[in-house]
């Protein structure tokens, strides 16, 4: 069993063979949303994207993505109260979290909610794709850790 996780592990890396990540964006700006999620779809990746967070934990147990978008401002609980319930939540607390605000406090707000990685509005595409990347890395690595 092992040897298939490493062999399908080594497809993935091949770009000929990668299966697209599961991304689900949350910010209350819906141009951005809007517009993160044209550019991760053109990437491949299979995005939700969504303005408010009122039921998060159900909402992330029913798409299970690979990589969490989370802005700060995001409506009802607020980012930081967001990632803290799906940190705390078994099932979700190895999704990676990519925190996402022009708040200059970016770093500190990140390590307050729990978040793994962050990224500080206004953003270059490029950046973007990267930080999704390591996202969905990250996952895929825990996902292969927790089999073996």
């Amino acid at each position: 069993m092992y040897d298939l996780l490493l062999f399908l592990h080594a497809l993935a890396k091949n770009s000929k063979f990668s299966m697209p990540g599961r991304v689900m964006i949350f910010d209350d700006d819906n141009d951005l949303l809007e517009v993160c999620t044209i550019v991760l779809k053109s990437k491949n990746y299979v995005v939700s994207g969504l303005n408010k967070c009122n039921d998060i934990v159900q909402e992330v147990k029913s798409f299970l993505p690979d990589v969490i978008l989370m802005d700060n401002w995001i409506q009802d609980v607020g980012g930081v109260k967001a990632t803290q319930l799906l940190k705390s939540d078994e099932e979700l607390k190895s999704i990676p979290v990519v925190f996402f605000s022009a708040d200059d406090r970016i770093q500190d707000l990140a390590m307050e909610a729990g978040a793994d990685f962050y990224l500080q509005k206004p953003f270059e595409i490029d950046d973007l794709e990267s930080m999704i990347s390591k996202g969905v890395a990250a996952h895929r690595e825990s996902k292969i850790k927790e089999t073996s």
